[in-house]
């Protein structure tokens, strides 16, 4: 089983919502963590929009960095544009997949809605957790709520 860890400053959105998703998607095969450089508070945003899709984040509560022993992951992930990612051991293999934070508007959709901007960041991390599968050659889940048993993380029409 690999381990993985999100990362992003606050651990209040982005990196919440991709452990809820790959602890979801890649059940069995990944143990999912997420931390932040500094400890805030899980969005309430991020639970709601996380609950859209069946992944009940709402139990998670923010950790920070400082609190995990990096050199027991497989994987470390940053997701923050502004995040650094530290000094890992030479065994655990850095990922930086920067991505705006979702309190911020979106550049295509200026008027979206906060819950729209979570609901997109969202779908962010679900192609993001696609790669991650096709990277470590992993089964991927069914997207929660659908039935299909295999599906194509990049196709467009997939939601």
């Amino acid at each position: 089983m690999k381990r993985v860890l999100f990362l992003c400053v606050s651990n209040s959105a982005r990196s919440q919502m991709a452990e809820g998703m790959a602890s979801v998607l890649l059940a069995g095969n990944v143990e999912a963590f997420s931390a932040g450089s500094r400890q805030g508070t899980v969005n309430p945003l991020a639970i709601e929009s996380m609950k859209e899709i069946g992944i009940d984040i709402s139990a998670y509560q923010s950790k920070s960095i400082d609190t995990l022993d990096l050199g027991s992951f497989d994987l470390v992930v940053t997701l923050c544009e502004e995040e650094i990612c530290p000094k890992l051991p030479p065994s655990v293999m850095p990922l930086h997949w920067p991505m705006p934070g979702p309190s911020k508007p979106l550049a295509d959709e200026p008027d979206a809605s906060p819950l729209q901007r979570f609901a997109a960041t969202r779908d962010q991390i679900r192609d993001l957790i696609g790669s991650i599968a096709n990277m470590l050659e992993l089964e991927i889940k069914p997207w929660p709520g659908s039935e299909r048993s295999n599906f194509n993380l990049s196709d467009p029409n997939f939601h």
